[in-house]
């Protein structure tokens, strides 16, 4: 009886070890995460089962919502903006608080909090600055 017990935990163990090394090699190798066609540029959780999406699939910027339920695409965006607001948001995470009024547009692009979610997708500041640039290119001007 006692064999059979020793026996099933080497089983089990053994089944773990290759599975780990399984896990590792396919880390390792990339798999699992796509061919570099999409990429997901930013998220954010709007609710517990709803997120905002923004992907890049080859030259095409989409803004997706994606609930439990459903995908639904939001807004395409263009490619150029997105770049150029990633390019903003990259200096502003190293020094955004030698830069800046707070009152000009420009300024909003750059702010950025200095607490612990800051430069991830999590930060405020970001969200806040990417809704405006989309507001100021997709307001009608007569």
């Amino acid at each position: 009886m006692t064999w059979m017990i020793v026996r099933l935990i080497l089983s089990l163990g053994f089944i773990a070890a290759v599975l780990l090394f399984a896990a590792r090699l396919a880390k390792k190798r990339g798999l699992g995460q796509g061919n570099g066609l999409i990429e997901v540029v930013a998220r954010q959780r709007m609710g517990r089962t709803s997120t905002v999406n923004v992907l890049r699939i080859a030259d095409v910027v989409l803004v997706v919502g994606a609930t439990e339920e459903s995908v639904t695409l939001l807004a395409e965006v263009d490619a150029e903006a997105v770049d150029a607001a990633l390019r903003e948001r990259a200096p502003a995470r190293l020094g955004a608080a030698d830069r800046g009024a707070v009152g000009d547009s420009s300024a909003l692009a750059a702010r950025s909090s200095t607490g612990a979610l800051a430069g991830s997708v999590f930060d405020r500041n970001g969200w806040s600055a990417l809704v405006h640039q989309l507001r100021e290119r997709t307001v009608r001007r007569s």
